[in-house]
């Protein structure tokens, strides 16, 4: 294990940080919050001259080539190090009082999870506001998928920390480069974030209020500027704009590109799209169904919030445009469905993601058919390619995992005394990166009622949710650190 060169990445990782937050710094400045400008700029200086050091005493001492091994340590000590430094300016700020709830809150933001603290959003400065949302952005793609772009640069190949961090059990490359792919992505991502950003501006939002929003929904994370959620921004064209976006984001990044460039047949072709727009519709349409007449008197409002509560929670965004708990059972079961789910593989959504559950839907039948006939030859297809059958049995031994980590999690949450929906939708909420759950942590709720070592419990959960378990875990695994 090269353990050298894993710590100079982790330094150009602590720089990229450093720069990025220069914005939120910026916007203290404009807005006049000195004390917020200062938190961050001593931040600034501290990390960067660390990140700068490192870098240079280390550079000329590592062999400049990562080993899988080497990949999977890295990605899981650089989510720890920037839920931590991000944590710093809301903690010397005064914005978030004590540092566990910070590291909590900017975990749950580079998770893209959503879970908050917070009591009073509106009540906190704007630039942190902005940094908050900010984490979101970043850690949507992958802060880590950003420093291999540049990885090129240092001499160092990336594909193994896009294998460990990238959402999904494959990685697509879009180009024979993977510097080039996370480019393509994030040109993407980018782009994406801008058409929100306007079409929000165009239906009467401020600039801040729309690419915070917009930050939130292209990283499927849920952090809103408003105590109400997108609800506070008062605008039915707004919720539709970001219902179709949050959409968007649940979507394979690698099938946007192929939708640009022309190749139309991969969207049709696309198992895990077709599964991920059926759930999607008729999940809507059901609950749609259950609340016209019984909660919202008109079928456009009940559409507007199926469709947009629908599409929060498969996507694992975490916004919220009502109070579900107050919706009809029926609605609420179909929501706590979908909290299993997730949006598909590539895209910013945590979760299961959908092309595990059609997979091992298939699986399951495929076993039926064995039952029935025991001689014959079944084959597993998915967008009519044959999967082999070793990544059958690793979707089955994540699929064990998620859900024995959701458990483990409820022990610890449920051994404080709260009750088992609380514990077990805190548990499923933070290790699917959804944000919201059931019980006391509802859409209207917090996390900020949870002791201080539930919170850092939480907190590991949403970072081994966003490394989808393996990643996670395997560093704990003895055999990891034989040589």
């Amino acid at each position: 294990m090269n353990l050298l060169s894993v710590v100079r990445v982790i330094s150009v990782l602590i720089i990229v940080l450093s720069v990025f937050m220069i914005i939120p710094a910026c916007t203290a400045v404009y807005y006049g919050e000195y004390n917020v400008a200062i938190a961050f700029l001593k931040t600034i200086v501290f990390f960067a001259a660390v990140g700068g050091i490192l870098y240079k005493f280390i550079s000329n001492r590592v062999k400049p080539n990562l080993g899988i091994k080497d990949g999977f340590l890295l990605v899981t000590l650089s989510w720890i190090a920037i839920s931590f430094i991000g944590a710093i300016p809301f903690y010397l700020s005064g914005e978030i009082k004590t540092f566990t709830d910070a590291f909590f809150e900017t975990a749950s933001g580079f998770t893209t999870t959503g879970a908050t603290i917070l009591e009073d959003i509106e009540g906190m400065a704007k630039s942190a506001l902005l940094w908050r949302a900010l984490t979101h952005w970043l850690g949507g793609m992958g802060i880590v998928v950003l420093t291999v772009a540049i990885l090129p640069i240092l001499g160092i190949g990336g594909l193994q920390l896009v294998k460990a961090e990238a959402p999904g059990p494959t990685v697509d490359k879009l180009s024979p480069r993977i510097a080039e792919t996370a480019k393509i992505l994030w040109s993407i991502y980018v782009g994406l974030t801008l058409l929100q950003t306007a079409l929000m501006m165009f239906g009467g939002v401020s600039f801040f209020d729309a690419i915070t929003h917009a930050f939130a929904t292209m990283a499927t994370g849920g952090f809103s500027t408003k105590n109400a959620s997108v609800t506070g921004l008062n605008s039915p064209f707004v919720e539709v704009v970001v219902t179709i976006f949050m959409f968007l984001a649940g979507v394979n990044f690698a099938l946007h590109f192929r939708f640009i460039t022309g190749r139309f047949k991969f969207l049709l072709k696309d198992s895990e799209l077709r599964a991920y727009v059926a759930i999607f519709v008729v999940s809507s349409l059901l609950i749609a169904a259950n609340l016209y007449d019984n909660y919202y008197p008109t079928l456009k409002e009940s559409l507007r919030h199926a469709f947009f509560q629908t599409a929060t929670i498969l996507t694992t965004t975490g916004f919220a445009s009502a109070d579900y708990e107050k919706w009809p059972y029926f609605s609420q079961v179909i929501l706590f469905a979908l909290m299993f789910v997730g949006g598909c593989t590539g895209s910013t959504g945590g979760g299961i993601k959908v092309l595990r559950i059609v997979t091992l839907l298939k699986q399951g039948l495929n076993e039926m058919k064995y039952l029935l006939h025991p001689r014959g030859v079944f084959i597993l297809k998915i967008s009519g390619n044959a999967i082999k059958k070793d990544i059958v049995y690793a979707i089955s031994g994540f699929f064990f995992l998620y859900i024995f980590t959701i458990l483990v999690v409820t022990l610890i949450v449920s051994f404080t005394g709260e009750d088992i929906l609380t514990s077990f939708t805190a548990a499923l909420a933070t290790v699917g990166n959804i944000g919201p759950g059931f019980g006391k942590v509802g859409p209207t709720e917090n996390y900020a009622f949870f002791t201080n070592f539930i919170k850092w419990v939480l907190s590991f959960a949403m970072i081994a949710g966003r490394l989808e378990i393996y990643t996670f875990l395997v560093i704990f695994f003895p055999y990891f650190w034989k040589k």
